[in-house]
């Protein structure tokens, strides 16, 4: 299976996913961001973009990696990736249903107010990349990525609380109760 942890470039992902994988037995963090590196190590380069996953080879290859990493160890993938493209999530999420592959989506969430103090308090210098994707996150949060995830709201949650209440909706088949920070589902 697959947990997908989703939000805005900022939002946590990379520690929630090392922690989830420290608390679900055989498990591995795969980050489809090297995907993306590799494909930008082409020389003569593939044609410009801002984002390496406007290359429809990124998406595929997600995809494939994850399939054969998962056919070679069995168990969990933990994959904290930003997808805010609904197209490439369709894209990622129908290929891995096509290998029967199970896919738990979840993104962090936090308001604007409280991911653009994060990005700017990470940092002597805030990034204007993570910044740059703070209205793009809101806007597919308002049209379908909330609708397509279990949302955990980490406007008050330490990364350690988010990532046990991804692994309390895993182990329950459920979400956590909504006083938790989230809304169930």
């Amino acid at each position: 299976m697959i947990v997908w942890i989703n939000g805005t470039h900022g939002a946590g992902k990379t520690t929630t996913g090392a922690l989830v994988q420290r608390l679900l037995p055989e498990s591995r963090v795969f980050d489809a961001e090297k995907v993306g590196g590799m494909l930008m190590d082409i020389t003569p380069g593939l044609p410009d973009t801002d984002n390496f996953q406007h290359w429809p080879p990124w998406r595929q290859l997600v995809v494939e990696t994850a399939r054969r990493v998962l056919d070679y160890t069995g168990g969990t993938l933990v994959m904290p990736m930003t997808v805010l493209v609904e197209q490439y999530w369709r894209e990622i999420s129908q290929g891995l249903a096509r290998h029967d592959i199970p896919v738990r989506h979840f993104v962090l969430h936090a308001d604007q107010d409280t991911l653009r103090g994060r990005i700017e308090g990470a940092s002597i210098v805030p990034s204007p990349f993570r910044l740059k994707y703070l209205e793009p996150y809101a806007e597919a949060a308002r049209t379908w990525l909330h609708g397509e995830a279990e949302v955990v709201d980490t406007t008050h949650l330490t990364p350690v609380q988010a990532a046990q209440w991804i692994v309390s909706a895993l182990t329950t088949n459920s979400c956590p109760a909504a006083d938790r920070g989230s809304p169930a589902r």
